[in-house]
């Protein structure tokens, strides 16, 4: 089966050309920054005990948690939490947060965290970032507020890379958590790279990648959620791949550290009980922006075995299989040849629940770190994937 082709979505694809210290991704998990995002391991878990390393192999489809689920805090977790910290709730995937309410004037609340960024927003105004040290420490996410009901929300800016938040606990002042807000009834999975990440989104080239210039919730993955009126789950790193991550690295491509809540911590994956409606991949740039690649026919079959494993953990949902926007010529052509092979396997063995997509958003200048798509680029995207969604799933 072929790639669906855009709806009335108009432009070209700029070409890209690689002479940064790193163009697509981060060379993750490598010893070796170069410059750009991820470029070392996760180094622990904040006191999870985790292993420092990101070696081994994902846990096997289904598996359940080998510790305690996130601690009753009274907020709603966001993306991947466990309780494997007696602490509190941990996370590390971009985009992972919380969503509470209270009845006062202000809110704090109290994390053990490493040196990280992360999104506030209050009565849905997005307010400065929250920037933590390393340690145990309370931070005021709002005060001063008028008396009554107010929600607030925080979400990771920084990616896994940068180590493990661990949440505590809060503080209201004048006040009381109230029950959380439910969660909403769409629920999306999207599984990327610095891409989704954000990296470089708030920069404008030329610059290097830092973590003052990752914005993941103005990223695509995150504005199509809030469009779609849909919980997000996002599960990207920069560098990484499906079978080559960055430059030819292998050392634990995206699928090998799919399964974990924590990256770095093999030992406690993901139990899955939550089940997405849609799972977004736009994995391939890491793949086949060098000269290092993989072969197509290796690529193809990595790729099929991935959406075995994802066809096996989510029965029901609809995966929309794209990569894009920062490859060009016969790169792009490669890995879209590839992906719409490993579509068309899956869809010959009968699962019609997948399907390739030519993603037709262009990587316009001004670019932003590192030849990423900048904010106005990753909205364009999220607009280009809502009009698939919407026709493909009638929302």
């Amino acid at each position: 089966m072929g790639f669906m082709r855009p709806l009335s979505v108009a432009g070209l694809f700029a070409l890209l050309t690689f002479g940064f210290g790193c163009s697509s991704d981060s060379n993750a998990g490598s010893s070796s920054a170069g410059g750009t995002a991820g470029g070392s391991a996760a180094g622990g878990s904040s006191g999870s005990g985790a292993p420092g390393g990101l070696g081994g192999t994902a846990g096997s489809a289904g598996s359940v948690s080998a510790c305690a689920s996130a601690p009753d805090l009274g907020v709603r977790f966001v993306g991947r939490v466990d309780g494997c910290d007696s602490r509190g709730a941990r996370y590390a995937w971009s985009n992972s947060g919380f969503v509470g309410r209270f009845r006062g004037t202000g809110i704090a609340v109290r994390l053990l965290d490493t040196p990280n960024q992360h999104t506030v927003l209050v009565d849905g105004e997005l307010l400065p970032k929250l920037v933590t040290s390393a340690g145990e420490m309370l931070y005021s996410l709002a005060s001063g507020l008028a008396e009554g009901e107010h929600q607030f929300e925080m979400y990771r800016r920084t990616e896994a890379s940068s180590g493990v938040t661990v949440v505590q606990g809060f503080e209201v002042s004048d006040g009381e958590l109230l029950e959380p807000p439910a969660a909403a009834a769409r629920r999306i999975e999207v599984i990327g790279d610095s891409i989704t990440c954000g990296y470089g989104d708030e920069g404008k080239a030329p610059c290097s990648f830092s973590a003052d210039t990752e914005n993941p919730y103005g990223a695509y993955a995150a504005a199509l959620a809030r469009s779609l009126d849909a919980e997000l789950d996002t599960v990207a790193w920069s560098g990484k791949g499906v079978i080559y991550n960055y430059n030819g690295d292998r050392l634990n491509p995206l699928p090998v550290v799919y399964d974990r809540v924590v990256p770095d911590d093999r030992k406690n994956p993901w139990s899955f009980a939550r089940k997405p409606d849609v799972v977004i991949i736009n994995l391939g740039t890491n793949d086949f922006s060098t000269a290092n690649a993989p072969t197509s026919a290796l690529f193809t079959s990595t790729y099929q075995e991935f959406l075995a494993r994802l066809r096996l953990l989510y029965p029901e949902a609809f995966i929309l299989c794209t990569v894009g926007p920062m490859l060009s010529s016969s790169m792009l052509a490669t890995a879209r040849t590839s992906i719409a092979a490993a579509v068309a396997a899956r869809s010959a063995a009968g699962d019609m629940r997948v399907k390739a997509y030519e993603m037709m958003t262009p990587n316009s200048a001004p670019q932003g770190c590192d030849s990423h798509p900048n904010l106005v680029t990753q909205q364009a995207m999220a607009a280009e994937l809502e009009m698939v969604l919407r026709a493909e799933l009638g929302w």
